[in-house]
């Protein structure tokens, strides 16, 4: 986990950002001691959410397989997460 101060964001804008797109993490950003902000680099976020979605869904799934919904085969699952990852919408 990287902490910096605030004032690095403005007095060091292109090291920050080269800090976010090396590590893939969100870089946390404080003012006076206290956490205020969490900055990250575009693709890691949208990785990140992505990922995000993908497990929802199979939470999703998981629920409305307790409560009696159709199963799918594997076949069916693959295709679904394929296209899932994919972006396509369902």
């Amino acid at each position: 986990m990287t902490i910096l101060a605030s004032a690095d964001i403005r007095l060091n804008y292109n090291e920050v950002v080269k800090k976010c797109k090396e590590s893939g993490e969100p870089i946390y950003l404080t003012k006076n001691g206290q956490g205020e902000l969490v900055v990250m680099d575009i693709e890691s976020f949208e990785k990140r959410e992505q990922e995000l979605r993908a497990q929802q869904m199979v939470l999703e799934s998981y629920a409305a397989r307790l409560s009696g919904s159709k199963d799918y085969s594997l076949e069916e699952s693959k295709s679904m997460m394929e296209n899932m990852l994919k972006g396509d919408k369902q």
